[in-house]
């Protein structure tokens, strides 16, 4: 049996429970694998698919349904967040967890056989039942089994999964696209997924309660149909029917009319999804905003760089998968440094407020990119903007995680994931119409300066097609068309900056609360020791991690609840 890491001799500098084993290094590291195993797999699925959509679209028809292939999956992972978080507080992490797994296996296998793009699109919503339950309890299981004093250390290997998700999702789908068919971009995630699965099932064994419970399925009702309206309509905003029409009037209508209902019912059901008492909570309230401005500037704006490298830039999907290098690197360097800065000296709040700082530059950076603009030295502006996310996102979540109590923990951590998630859907429909309009505007004007009439492309409008089909376009035509593509992205990466700055202002509001030295404070007494054995499963021969003094008593625990405990070695 292995010997115990330095800090698990003090019983709650990171397990969980007062007087229950922490858990080691190695243990915690085990328990993550599973984890970032079944987040990869959901990441991915976001990323892979958008190389095929042509291909996609090319066997099963429907041209004018593309953009559902996406915004299904956003539109039932964002709504269902939520849900989860409550489900998990009430019945358990892990089986939420492999829940989720099992929606999503079950789904990915059935949109790889889709005959139609109506087929395709609903399976795909199923997806994203999956996806949001992935996203939410990976982030909500991590603060059951690492305190939050701990948790910094882990934050890079959490921002590890997005970042090869962002770089290898391109490169993967372009490689099954082109060797093998587009259905594999949904059924190459299966293996990781049953990976995630045996895993979970093998080391993670968390307390579950054993109470019953009623869930309250019409205030899930009211939120689901709320965000669900609010989200057609800023999907389909002008797309589908224009922004001023009785269709966006109807949804927005909609949406507040639900949202109320929705307040009406949480506040007076026993036991609602998203309980009004976090709503009188500083942390979650300011965390929450701060990360719903955040996903505005971030997602609404980065998404955009793919369509500045293969358009302006003339490369191919895969290799503007790979020149987004950078924005991963800042970012992983920047989560790694920060949560070891945390762990080390117990303060946090200084690295979100410096980091959307440094977003903000980078975002301004961004606004400089244009067609002359070097690889290089867009690169040098990924990584800065990189960096300013890599000390924000993980941060919010630690920060909530460590402000509410522990039956909240779980709702707590999805409704941070769930506003970071609706800044991004809002971010992505405000800046693709920012976009659109300036569209309207540069490339006529750069096509003038050329000499070129409007008429020369489809219709004088905008929309040009494939970045293929741009760079097909003959000379002088294409200069003047990539270059009225950067003018406006330029303008799309600049109003993103306001918002960075906003989410900074917000930030200084938060409170900077002592992070906690174990995971879990809310529950004692027998039924935490029947329920709660130990974190791992000790027949997956990780060493129980625990001597006579991981086992001392609750008091003994609180006396020496004030000394910093040694750090483990990493």
């Amino acid at each position: 049996m292995s010997s115990p890491a330095p800090h698990s001799q003090t019983p709650d500098s990171s397990s969980g429970h007062q007087g229950l084993p922490p858990l080691e290094h190695r243990q915690i590291l085990t328990v993550l694998l599973g984890l970032m195993l079944g987040m990869l797999v959901a990441a991915l699925s976001q990323t892979i698919v958008a190389t095929a959509l042509p291909t996609i679209v090319g066997e099963l028809g429907g041209q004018e349904q593309l953009a559902w292939v996406v915004s299904a999956t956003l539109l039932t992972s964002t709504a269902s967040t939520p849900i989860w978080g409550k489900l998990s507080d009430l019945y358990g992490r892990k089986i939420m967890f492999q829940s989720a797994i099992g929606i999503f296996l079950l789904a990915s296998l059935a949109s790889g056989f889709a005959q139609d793009m109506a087929q395709l699109i609903a399976f795909r919503a199923v997806q994203g039942l999956g996806v949001g339950g992935l996203m939410a309890l990976s982030q909500a299981i991590i603060g059951d089994v690492v305190s939050p004093r701990e948790r910094g250390r882990y934050q890079g290997y959490i921002g590890s999964v997005f970042g090869i998700a962002t770089v290898a999702g391109p490169l993967l789908g372009g490689f099954l696209v082109e060797h093998l068919s587009w259905r594999w971009t949904f059924w190459v995630g299966i293996p990781i997924g049953v990976a995630a699965l045996i895993v979970t099932e093998r080391v993670l064994k968390l307390p579950f309660p054993r109470s019953r419970h009623s869930i309250d399925w019409l205030g899930a009702f009211f939120i689901v149909a709320s965000v669900s309206a609010l989200l057609l309509m800023l999907s389909l905003g002008g797309k589908e029917f224009a922004w001023n029409s009785a269709w966006t009037y109807a949804l927005a209508a909609a949406a507040a009319v639900l949202l109320v209902l929705a307040v009406w019912q949480e506040r007076r059901a026993g036991e609602p999804i998203m309980p009004p008492h976090l709503f009188a909570n500083h942390t979650f309230v300011v965390t929450s905003l701060a990360g719903f401005v955040v996903g505005v500037a971030m997602f609404g704006a980065i998404i955009f760089l793919p369509q500045y490298l293969q358009i302006v830039k003339g490369e191919s999907p895969t290799a503007s998968g790979l020149l987004t290098l950078p924005l991963m690197v800042g970012l992983l360097a920047a989560s790694i440094g920060s949560g070891r800065a945390i762990t080390a000296t117990g303060r946090y709040k200084v690295f979100p407020v410096v980091g959307l700082l440094i977003a903000a530059v980078g975002l301004g950076l961004m606004s400089r990119l244009a067609v002359d603009t070097s690889l290089v030295v867009a690169g040098l502006y990924m990584l800065v903007t990189g960096v300013g996310i890599g000390l924000v996102m993980q941060v919010l979540v630690l920060a909530t995680q460590n402000a509410v109590e522990q039956k909240d923990l779980g709702v707590a951590t999805s409704g941070a994931t769930f506003f970071r998630s609706l800044g991004g859907a809002l971010g992505v429909a405000v800046f693709g119409a920012l976009l659109t309009h300036r569209l309207a505007d540069t490339i006529p004007s750069r096509l003038a300066e050329a000499g070129v009439p409007a008429d020369r492309i489809a219709g004088g409008t905008p929309t040009l097609g494939s970045p293929e089909q741009i760079g097909a376009l003959p000379e002088p035509v294409h200069t003047a068309v990539i270059t009225g593509f950067a003018d406006a992205l330029q303008t799309t990466f600049l109003a993103a900056v306001p918002f960075a700055l906003l989410g900074f202002l917000v930030l200084l509001f938060l409170r900077e609360t002592p992070l906690r030295e174990h995971a879990r404070e809310h529950t004692t007494g027998e039924n935490v020791a029947e329920a709660f054995e130990t974190a791992v499963d000790p027949d997956c021969d990780l060493g129980h991690g625990a001597d006579d003094a991981g086992r001392r008593s609750a008091s003994d625990a609180r006396g020496s609840a004030g000394a910093r405990p040694p750090k483990a070695e990493p």
